[in-house]
């Protein structure tokens, strides 16, 4: 039993971190219809900034608050000046791959080609007993982290102004505009916030998983597998494809660890034959 609930928290701890992520590309993608393929190489990138920076100041916060600022400072900067340029997902997915392929080689030059471990948090490097239970506290903090974004997400989305102009922008972009909302503005803010989410995870990702050359192509595969399971365009469809896709990741490296990737792709595959629009997706 005590098996099962510490690999079920192993799932959910890699669930929360692949929504942090899966939720930016579905703000840029699913909800403002840009398709950013340079997503993981803003995840990379979050993560080389937060090494860089918690290990200068000796703390993991502040590295992760670097990490999310330089890449949502990132994220503006592309979409003000490259993608609002830029219209239909082939040139974006061109351009965007342009930038991936740049950064990513910027990144070896800069950090090197090995990979780096971000630290953990002084408070957060031990481990929490439950009875006979143990489980590393700081795998509890990314599940928290991940909570605290959902539920920030969600108010944001479905309670605040600027949920309302973003979901009016997505419906009618030109009704939107008439009304005098800059939407160009609200997409580059969107793309901006969607970014800062990548280099969180990036930081988030760095004490457990590490950071390096390559990583970016992975997580960039896993969040869009996430977004296709869980719907385009559903942050809670984000949610529960994250849970789905870390629990049968995590089950299968135990389990059958030679066929744990081809084990997500044939759940997405049964999934888009039953329900083509992903759980959550719009009909």
């Amino acid at each position: 039993m005590e098996f099962w609930i510490v690999q079920s928290l192993n799932g959910i701890a890699l669930a929360m971190l692949l929504f942090i992520i899966a939720a930016g590309f579905t703000l840029i993608f699913g909800l403002m219809g840009i398709l950013n393929l340079s997503h993981g190489t803003l995840y990379l990138v979050g993560g080389y900034i937060g090494v860089s920076v918690s290990r200068f100041t000796g703390n993991f916060f502040l590295g992760a608050i670097a990490g999310m600022l330089v890449v949502g400072i990132l994220g503006f900067c592309m979409q003000h000046i490259l993608l609002r340029h830029t219209h239909g997902h082939l040139p974006q997915a061109l351009l965007t791959i342009g930038v991936a392929l740049f950064f990513g080689d910027l990144a070896i030059w800069v950090w090197g080609g090995f990979g780096h471990l971000v630290s953990k948090p002084a408070f957060f490097e031990g481990s929490i007993h439950i009875g006979e239970l143990s489980f590393p506290s700081y795998r509890f903090l990314v599940i928290l982290v991940g909570v605290i974004v959902a539920v920030f997400l969600w108010w944001f989305h479905e309670k605040s102004i600027y949920g309302a102009i973003v979901r009016a922008g997505e419906d009618n972009e030109e009704m939107t505009q008439g009304i005098g909302i800059n939407i160009r503005l609200v997409k580059t803010l969107v793309f901006s916030l969607g970014s800062m989410l990548a280099g969180l995870g990036g930081v988030m990702g760095g004490p457990f998983l590490g950071v390096y050359p390559g990583q970016d192509l992975e997580i960039l595969t896993l969040a869009m597998v996430v977004v296709v399971i869980g719907g385009k365009g559903s942050l809670l469809g984000a949610l529960i494809g994250a849970l789905i896709v870390g629990l049968v990741d995590n089950l299968g490296r135990i389990f059958l660890p030679k066929l744990s990737l081809f084990l997500i792709f044939v759940l997405m595959a049964v999934i888009l034959a039953l329900r083509p629009q992903g759980v959550f997706g719009r009909e």
